[in-house]
């Protein structure tokens, strides 16, 4: 391997040091300004860690004669920002009655979601285990797709075509077992 082919992985090697180390310098500063913004101990903390991720990805942006903290508080004040309007537009909408709407909507469709649940259970027992365990791995274990992969021997690509091959199929047997008998396709 030659000196310039692991330059690149040096760089961003480096880039993630100096990112942590003025990161973590600031990180309490940050949350401070955060948490005098917003009212919820755990709504400052998952905004803080927004944050980190949005400077982690602008980071090459940064200029380094400037300093760090008053940069990554414009970041966290737009993270804030979101998540107020995101909290505005939910409580305009429970507001509204969309709880109840959506209480009352749930409560009509209920029968046709027992039957479908019905006819998913029974299309389930059809997969071959490799597939049924894929099925179980991802919506109820909820392991990652990197895990499934590492314990089905395939790539994660592969994983994820597996994924969505039964995602279709079991969309076809329950679509077919809730056709009413003797109907025409």
């Amino acid at each position: 391997m030659s000196a310039d082919s692991s330059r690149p992985s040096e760089d961003r090697s480096a880039a993630q040091q100096r990112f942590l180390s003025l990161f973590l310098r600031s990180e309490r500063e940050i949350f401070r300004y955060v948490a005098a913004l917003v009212p919820n101990v755990v709504d400052a903390e998952d905004i803080v860690q927004q944050t980190a991720i949005a400077l982690w990805e602008k980071f090459d942006a940064y200029d380094p004669s400037q300093p760090f903290t008053p940069w990554a508080c414009r970041f966290a004040l737009n993270k804030v920002r979101q998540w107020v309007e995101r909290r505005q537009r939910w409580q305009a909408l429970l507001e509204n009655g969309l709880a109840e709407e959506l209480a009352r909507r749930r409560e009509e469709l209920r029968p046709e979601l027992e039957v479908r649940l019905r006819h998913l259970e029974g299309c389930l027992n059809k997969l071959p285990p490799d597939h049924r365990s894929l099925i179980e791995g991802h919506y109820y274990r909820r392991d990652s797709i990197e895990k499934l992969a590492e314990a089905s021997s395939r790539t994660v690509a592969a994983t994820y075509k597996t994924l969505q091959r039964v995602r279709h199929t079991l969309q076809g047997c329950i679509e077919n077992a809730a056709q009413p008998e003797g109907a025409l396709e």
